[in-house]
C-alpha cells in the first residue's frame, strides 16, 4: 500500500493495478494514475462499486495481502440505530493480463435480504506516457473506442489503424442489466439484484481480461537456486532480503532470447517501469548473482537479443549498443515517442560486459560466455567507436532533446552539474561510467584469455583499461576536496559537485587504494550519509535539495554499489554503518525498500521521509538487501 495516498498497488507477470482504498478505480491519482495496466496501456480506467444506490462504507480499507492480492470490507450506508443488513467482502487479484474480483455478500439478519449492486466500468486505453506528470497530449488520428454488451458482461475495444486492443469484463452471475451512463462515452453500468437467505451469502465473480495489441507469452517460472548458503545479515536485513526476493518474483516479466527462447527477466518497477530496462536489469541481476544466478543469464540473453545493429538517431540505436528501455504501447508503436527500443544510455553496454564475466566467475558456467562472445565483442566495439573511447578518451553522451537529457543513471535534467548548479554541457563524460568501462575492459580481457582463447585480444583490452585508468586519475581527481569530479564537460572542465557516483568507482576498482579509502570514508560523513543512506549529492552545496530526484535524495541501489565498493577496499566499519542504515529504513517501510528516499537526516526524522514519486516495488531496490548481505560477507 502507498502510505501517502491509501492506494493499493498489485503486480504480477507484467500486469499491475492501482486501486483506491475501497477497491475502486477512478482513473486519477496523486503521483500515478489508478487503473489496470499491461504493455504500457490502461485497460481499465473506471471500476466503481455502488451498494444499494450509494457509495459503500469502508469498514476495512483495501490492504495488500500478497504483492498480487488485496482485500477490503464494505457495507451499505446505515445509521448506528439500524446497522447494515449485509456486509461485502471484496477481494482482488492480479495475474497476467487479468484482474479478478470476488465479492462475497453476507446477510447479517435472520430474514431474507436483497442486495442491489451497481458497477460502473470503463476502459480508456490511455498510453502510460500520456499519464505521466506532464500529462502531455498526443495525437491519435482515427482512433475509435467502442463498448458492447456481451452475454456475461461488456467488451471495450480500441482501434487505430492496425493497432487494436480490447478489454473483456466477464461476470458470474451475469448482470441483470448493462446500461450507458448519464455522462455518455463508453462507460457502462452493470447491475445485479442478489437474494440473500437468512444469515446466508451470495458470491459474485468479476473477471477483467486485458487483450493488448501485442500480447506477451507466459512468463517462464523456475524454482530459484536455493543451494547457496546465506551471507551474513541482521534480523531487519534478513527480512528485507526476503521481501525483496518476493518482490522480484512479482516484477518478473517475459523476454525473448537470442535464439527466440522464452526468458524470465526483472522489470524495473511499478507503476511507470514495468518493462525491461538495460541498466536496471543488469545491476539487479549482478546483486542477485550469489543467490539467483539464473537472473543474470536471462538478462544477458534478452539484452543480447535486442543489441543495436544500425544507426537510428530517433531511438539512439547504434551497432553494439545495449538497449536502455523497451516499450510495447501505442505511442511507441507509431514512433510518437522514441522508447519502443530506446538506446539512450551510456552505461548499459559496459555493464553488460561486467555482468557477462561476473556470471562466469560466480557460476563457473562457460556456456553463456561462449554463446554471447560475438555480442560482447560488438559491445566493446561500441565503447571504442560511438561510445567515444577512441575519440574522447572516455565514454561520453550528448543530451537527447527527444529523449533523456542525461544518459547515466542520474538521468534527470540538471543532475550532472557543478557546485554552483550549472549543468554540464556535452559531450559529457560522467565519472562512474568510466569506472564501469575500466572494469568491463578488464573483465572482457579475462574472458578472452580464459574462455575464448584469444590472448592478443586480451592484451589489447588490458592496455586500453590501463590507459583509461591513467587518464581518469589525471583528469577527474580534484586535489582540493580529495574527491573525483562528477563529470567532465565537452571542454574537459570538471563538473565539481560532490556526488555519490564516486562510490561506484570503488566498486569498479578504477581508483588506487589510497584514493579509494579516502573517498569511501568521505561518503560516510554527515553531509553525504543521512543516517539512512548516502545522498546522491552532499548537502550544503547550492544544488542540493532533499526532494530532488538526483540532487539530494538517497537511492538504495546506489548505496548497494557503494557498499560493495567499500567492501572491496576493506572498509568494514563503513559497510556496517551503511547496511545498518538501510536495514533500519527498510524496517520502517514494511521491509520493502522503495526506489528512492528523501535526503532528510535521520537525526531529525525518526522514519525515512518518502520521496513523492518513488516506484515501489522496484527491482534494484528489491535486490539491494542481497548486495548488502554480500558486502557484509566480504568484510
Amino acid at each position: 500500500m502507498t502510505e501517502t495516498t491509501g492506494t493499493v498497488q498489485l503486480v504480477r507477470d507484467g500486469t499491475f493495478a492501482r486501486l483506491g482504498p475501497h477497491g475502486d478505480i477512478d482513473g486519477a491519482g496523486e503521483t500515478a494514475p489508478d487503473g489496470l495496466f499491461t504493455h504500457d496501456a490502461r485497460h481499465l480506467s473506471r471500476w466503481r462499486l455502488r451498494v444499494d444506490g450509494d457509495a459503500p462504507v469502508t469498514l476495512r480499507p483495501a490492504r495488500e495481502k500478497t504483492g498480487s492480492t488485496a482485500g477490503c470490507v464494505l457495507t451499505p450506508r446505515t445509521t448506528r440505530e439500524a446497522p447494515a443488513s449485509y456486509t461485502v467482502f471484496r477481494g482482488q487479484t492480479v495475474t497476467a493480463g487479468t484482474l479478478t474480483e470476488d465479492l462475497r455478500l453476507v446477510n447479517n439478519l435472520p430474514e431474507p435480504v436483497t442486495a442491489e449492486l451497481e458497477l460502473t466500468v470503463d476502459a480508456d486505453f490511455a498510453d502510460l506516457f500520456e499519464l505521466r506528470a506532464d500529462r502531455r497530449t498526443y495525437a491519435r488520428p482515427g482512433a475509435e473506442h467502442t463498448a458492447e454488451p456481451t452475454p456475461d458482461g461488456v467488451r471495450f475495444g480500441y482501434r487505430r489503424d492496425e493497432w487494436h486492443a480490447r478489454t473483456d469484463v466477464e461476470c458470474r452471475p451475469a448482470p441483470d442489466a448493462v446500461r450507458e451512463t448519464p455522462e455518455g462515452g463508453t462507460a457502462r453500468t452493470l447491475r445485479w439484484r442478489l437474494a440473500l437467505e437468512p444469515h446466508g451469502q451470495a458470491m459474485l465473480r468479476l473477471t477483467v481480461r486485458a487483450r493488448p495489441h501485442t500480447p506477451a507469452p507466459p512468463v517462464p517460472r523456475t524454482a530459484p537456486d536455493a543451494g547457496r548458503a546465506p551471507a551474513p545479515g541482521t534480523d531487519d536485513l534478513d527480512r528485507a532480503f526476503e521481501q525483496g526476493m518476493a518482490d522480484l518474483d512479482l516484477l518478473t516479466i517475459h523476454a525473448t532470447g537470442v535464439d527466440g527462447e522464452d526468458l524470465a527477466v526483472p522489470a524495473a518497477g511499478v507503476p511507470w517501469f514495468l518493462t525491461l530496462f538495460g541498466r536496471d536489469a543488469l545491476l539487479t541481476s549482478y546483486f542477485l548473482l550469489p543467490y539467483r544466478p539464473e537472473a543474470a543469464a536471462a538478462t544477458l540473453g534478452a539484452l543480447a537479443a535486442t543489441q543495436g545493429r544500425r544507426h537510428d538517431a530517433f531511438s539512439g540505436e547504434q551497432p553494439g549498443r545495449i538497449v536502455h528501455e523497451i516499450r510495447h504501447g501505442e505511442l511507441a508503436h507509431f514512433r510518437q515517442v522514441p522508447y519502443g527500443r530506446y538506446y539512450g544510455t551510456v552505461d548499459a553496454t559496459p555493464l553488460f560486459l561486467v555482468l557477462l564475466h561476473a556470471h562466469h566467475e560466480t557460476t563457473g558456467d562457460r556456456a553463456t560466455a561462449v554463446r554471447l562472445e560475438e555480442h560482447a565483442r560488438r559491445a566493446v566495439d561500441w565503447m571504442l567507436t560511438d561510445g567515444g573511447l577512441q575519440k574522447h578518451g572516455y565514454l561520453v553522451y550528448m543530451p537527447d532533446p527527444g529523449g533523456l537529457a542525461n544518459q547515466n543513471w542520474k538521468d534527470s535534467p540538471g543532475s550532472i552539474c557543478s557546485t554552483d548548479g550549472t549543468p554540464a554541457e556535452g559531450p559529457v563524460a560522467v565519472s562512474e561510467v568510466q569506472g564501469y568501462a575500466y572494469d568491463a575492459l578488464l573483465r572482457t580481457a579475462r574472458l578472452a584469455r580464459e574462455v575464448w582463447d584469444d590472448e592478443p585480444y586480451a592484451r589489447r583490452l588490458d592496455d586500453l583499461a590501463a590507459g583509461l585508468r591513467d587518464r581518469f586519475l589525471r583528469d577527474f581527481w580534484m586535489p582540493g576536496p580529495e574527491f573525483p569530479a562528477l563529470a567532465l564537460d565537452g571542454s574537459g572542465r570538471q563538473a565539481d559537485a560532490l556526488g555519490s557516483d564516486a562510490g561506484h568507482l570503488l566498486w569498479s576498482g578504477i581508483l588506487d587504494d589510497e584514493r579509494a579509502r579516502t573517498v569511501g570514508r568521505r561518503l560516510l560523513r554527515p553531509d553525504f550519509f543521512s543516517g539512512w543512506a548516502v545522498r546522491t549529492l552532499a548537502s550544503g552545496q547550492p544544488p542540493y535539495h532533499p526532494l530532488s530526484y538526483h540532487r539530494g535524495s538517497a537511492w538504495p541501489h546506489d548505496n548497494a554499489l557503494i557498499a560493495l565498493g567499500l567492501a572491496r577496499y576493506g572498509l568494514g566499519d563503513e559497510v556496517r554503518a551503511l547496511a545498518g542504515g538501510l536495514a533500519a529504513a527498510a524496517a520502517r517501510c514494511g521491509y520493502r525498500l522503495p526506489e528512492v528516499l528523501a535526503g532528510y537526516d535521520r537525526a531529525d526524522h525518526p522514519s525515512p521521509v518518502p520521496y513523492p514519486h518513488s516506484c515501489s516495488p522496484q527491482a534494484w531496490a528489491a535486490a539491494t538487501p542481497a548486495a548488502l548481505r554480500t558486502a557484509l560477507g566480504q568484510v
